[in-house]
């Protein structure tokens, strides 16, 4: 038996959705540079319930993404690293600055770059070009990708539900105040980093 929603909360709880969700999370660990976030803050917005798979289809794409950019880090390092620096907002120090915590920290590295806005991808590839474990990668990966993921459904939720008496859970109102928070964040992200 399928639940019927509210036609503006279809897509939240549909294929498409789920869909969308995985390819975002194997995009965004490989080449786009818009985080999943903004997806799951929209679908968490409207269904906690719809966050929540949403969110491992994204850590899903993420651990597949996350390992072709780790094996294309061990077959071709420079390669890949230049690669790197042609995406959006990636620059050298990134780099750098990934290659010096993976040597102080090993793989718990990977647990920091969320907290500084370094790219999982940067990790990915260069714990490849490492040649560091794998499986290791992969179980931290999942914490490590997860518990962002997982706090832009709960907040974008509870937001939404903070500010109902003023928007009346209306849709358009709802993902208009979506649209500019991240529009606002990306203008200072970008500008931070230089692009």
């Amino acid at each position: 038996m399928t639940t019927e929603f509210p036609r503006p909360d279809k897509f939240s709880h549909s294929a498409r959705a789920h869909t969308v969700a995985f390819i975002w999370g194997f995009a965004e660990a490989t080449l786009f540079f818009i985080v999943p976030d903004v997806l799951l803050s929209a679908i968490g917005c409207r269904s906690i319930r719809a966050g929540l798979k949403a969110s491992m289809l994204v850590i899903a794409g993420a651990l597949i993404g996350g390992t072709v950019m780790y094996k294309a880090g061990g077959h071709f390092p420079e390669q890949s690293k230049a690669f790197l620096t042609h995406i959006p907002a990636i620059h050298s120090k990134q780099i750098d600055r990934t290659q010096s915590q993976l040597a102080a920290y090993g793989i718990l590295a990977l647990l920091i770059g969320p907290t500084e806005g370094i790219p999982y991808k940067i990790y990915a590839t260069e714990w490849g070009i490492q040649h560091g474990n794998l499986i290791v990668f992969i179980l931290i990966s999942i914490p490590a990708r997860g518990i962002r993921f997982l706090l832009s459904v709960f907040l974008a939720n509870g937001i939404c539900r903070w500010i109902q008496p003023w928007t009346k859970r209306r849709v358009k109102t709802e993902m208009t105040i979506l649209a500019i928070v991240w529009i606002v964040f990306y203008a200072v992200y970008f500008c931070v980093m230089g692009w």
